[in-house]
């Protein structure tokens, strides 16, 4: 039987597209390449904990209809505020403490923000879609189809889309785990300025709460592209980096490193979403600023939207 909305892609903007068909009342079925939804959001079992391997956090910011999921996520122990201290570490390891907005982390690993959201939706994992046309998944009636993915991807689905092409950057995240914890306390999480190898990392113990020595590192979007074709070797020079930025003088006892081809777009678009009769997009591309609050917003504005029609 024909659904009303197919989603492919099982992220956070997908799910939550698929949770505004379903909470307006209609049939919608979500596909997704993955084993479990997940999509930018994902976490990976590493020496028998969850890590977060790409967005390293969420704020919750002014959109009403998110800041009600968050306080939902919360009240049920899904997500909690995290940190709003982060440190600021230049190429020479001189460190700032600097204030901002209250960060958010999902006790669970993020990827238990997007399977809460996946909770009853109809939902078919493991599965490569093909090709994608108005009203059509694979040649198979579909209802509207919903394109939650990075636009370079969705292209690679389509016929022609009428959108202008998006650049997006890269990224690999390596896990680092040392015996115990050898960095400060408030650390947090830091952006590393002027650093050939290093943009970001975080604590992953502090952010689960769990106190795990486990750091995730990203790296600058010019080192993820020497390193695409094999994300293993980027572990040794963010090993180095990372150790010289935080003075820890003893190597982890394990890494591992995970690629993001497509880990957040260089632009936004300033829309809310696109949307052509029987062929549309969403994601974080879809907005004012690229961030897990825009994915799902994004999602919810175009689900209630096909709802509403």
């Amino acid at each position: 039987m024909t659904v009303d909305v197919t989603v492919v892609g099982g992220g956070i903007s997908g799910l939550a597209c698929a949770r505004a068909v379903r909470d307006a009342g209609g049939s919608v079925r979500v596909i997704d390449r993955g084993r479990r939804p997940g999509g930018r959001l994902s976490s990976r079992t590493i020496d028998g904990r969850a890590v977060d391997l790409g967005a390293s956090y969420f704020v919750v910011g002014d959109d009403e209809r998110f800041a009600r999921v968050a306080a939902d996520w919360e009240a049920r122990g899904v997500a909690r505020g995290w940190t709003d201290t982060f440190s600021a570490i230049d190429a020479d390891g001189s460190v700032t403490r600097k204030t901002g907005p209250l960060r958010w982390a999902a006790l669970g690993g993020s990827r238990a923000l997007v399977l809460d959201l996946a909770d009853g939706a109809d939902v078919e994992s493991g599965r490569e879609v093909a090709h994608a046309a108005p009203f059509r998944v694979d040649g198979v009636d579909a209802g509207e189809v919903v394109l939650a993915m990075p636009e370079p991807q969705a292209r690679r689905l389509t016929d022609g889309i009428p959108v202008a092409p998006q650049e997006w950057e890269p990224v690999i995240a390596v896990v680092l785990r040392w015996d115990k914890r050898r960095w400060p306390a408030d650390l947090h999480g830091a952006f590393v300025n002027g650093d050939p190898e290093v943009a970001f990392l975080a604590d992953d113990g502090d952010r689960r709460g769990d106190d795990a020595p486990v750091l995730v590192v990203h790296t600058t979007g010019a080192a993820a592209r020497r390193y695409l074709d094999d994300p293993d070797a980027a572990i040794p020079p963010v090993a180095t980096a990372t150790r010289r930025l935080l003075g820890i003088d003893v190597e982890p006892v394990s890494a591992v490193a995970h690629r993001w081809t497509f880990a957040r777009p260089t632009r936004t678009t300033g829309e809310p979403f696109f949307r052509s009769p029987g062929l549309s997009l969403c994601g974080d591309a879809w907005g004012e600023s690229a961030a897990v609050r825009t994915a799902w917003s994004s999602g919810d504005a175009l689900g209630r939207a096909l709802a509403a029609s």
